[in-house]
């Protein structure tokens, strides 16, 4: 089995990982391998949802050209998608 080194672990993190080991009745060593597993699991999960291959997409969006029924303005539109992005990066949209 392979050995791997991880370093400038934050305190806190490190503190819920012990307290997380203890309550799972398991060593550091063996917590931190099943959390990895458990995320390296559910990333690739996530990563077959949402590989579409190209022609997959043209072929949905295609579907969709002309079909997108919305009776905003387009101020109220653009409004909305600012409203609803992930706060803390700046965004231009050229009006």
């Amino acid at each position: 089995m392979a050995n791997l080194t991880i370093r400038n672990i934050p305190e806190e993190l490190m503190q819920c990982l012990r307290e997380l080991s203890q309550s799972e009745r398991r060593s550091l060593n063996n917590q931190i391998i099943v959390i990895l597993e458990k995320g390296v699991e559910v990333d690739m999960h996530e990563k077959e949802r949402s590989s579409i291959s190209v022609e997959a997409q043209t072929k949905v969006w295609n579907a969709l050209a002309g079909e997108w029924k919305d009776n905003r303005s387009t101020e109220e539109t653009i409004t909305d998608i600012m409203n609803h992005r992930t706060q803390g990066r700046k965004i231009d949209i050229e009006r």
